[in-house]
């Protein structure tokens, strides 16, 4: 066995795992939460990649964080994010680039491309913008060819660990309008669609499920991402949608995720539950 291969054999290979796509897979994405709640940096990421790499497709920043980080560091990052396969997306930061004026926004566009990110995440989660100048952003950062992944949800406020009493006070949007967004960002070639959790499973007193079915009744599975950065809710996600489905959540998380999507752990609800059938 070539040195290659003897280091990417898996430990204990004589034990049967659910069938997974290899990377780049089109189904069964996770995207991880890079810095926010704790700091990840290069070091640590070597260590998750060399045990985990295999199960993460895209590590996200979130709040900005890269904009902190020196640019050799930032590089760093990214550049040992590529050497495991693994996709850089720069979180919804844009929407607060919006807010700054939109002549920065080239700018931002530009250096995301030039400092190495593959994704750039559209979201509107805290200001409102018209529709189409959403639409004419995904053809911007199509461009210069990056991926874009816009973020939809039903909750104004989202994505800022806003207390649950201000998101009920805000109440919820319309589900139709945010799958009707969706739809028009997938037509203008959007990569993936993000669903916002905040409203829905997260912040909620009840979970909302009804909304979560009609977004894939309507858009199907394999184009969107649901984040889940909760154990709670990504076993409820496998448990109803099956191990294929796409899940954000925190990097600290992937390993409990890919247990329940291997099928070799789970909960009493998920034990044993959780299986594949792949033609040979």
């Amino acid at each position: 066995m070539d040195v290659a291969n003897e280091k990417n054999e898996r430990a204990f290979d004589f034990i049967p795992l659910n069938e997974r796509e290899q990377k780049p897979r089109k189904v069964g994405l996770t995207e991880i939460r890079g810095p926010y709640y704790t700091p990840v940096g290069k070091h640590y990421l070597e260590d998750l990649f060399d045990t985990m790499g295999n199960y993460i497709d895209i590590l996200k920043f979130a709040g900005g964080s890269f904009t902190l980080m020196s640019k050799r560091a930032l590089e760093d990052i990214i550049n040992l994010c590529h050497s495991h396969n693994v996709l850089v997306s720069t979180g919804g930061f844009i929407e607060r680039v919006l807010t700054m004026g939109s002549e920065l926004i080239d700018n931002y566009v530009n250096e995301c491309k030039s400092i190495g990110f593959d994704i750039i995440e559209i979201s509107a989660g805290f200001v409102t913008v018209p529709f189409d100048d959403l639409l004419r952003l995904v053809e911007k950062v199509q461009k210069v060819g990056l991926k874009v992944k816009p973020e939809v949800g039903v909750q104004f406020g989202a994505g800022g660990a806003t207390r649950a009493e201000e998101l009920e006070a805000e109440g919820i949007k319309s589900t139709k309008w945010a799958i009707k967004q969706a739809k028009r960002f997938l037509e203008a070639g959007a990569y993936l669609i993000m669903v916002e959790s905040e409203g829905i499973t997260e912040n909620v007193a009840v979970w909302k499920r009804e909304i979560i079915a009609e977004f894939i009744d309507q858009l199907g599975l394999e184009t969107l991402m649901f984040e889940a950065a909760d154990p709670e809710v990504f076993s409820w996600y496998i448990k109803d949608y099956g191990p294929e489905v796409n899940l954000f959540v925190d990097h600290s998380q992937i390993v409990q995720l890919e247990c329940l999507r291997s099928g070799i752990w789970g909960t009493k609800s998920t034990w044993g539950r959780v299986v594949t059938y792949k033609k040979s």
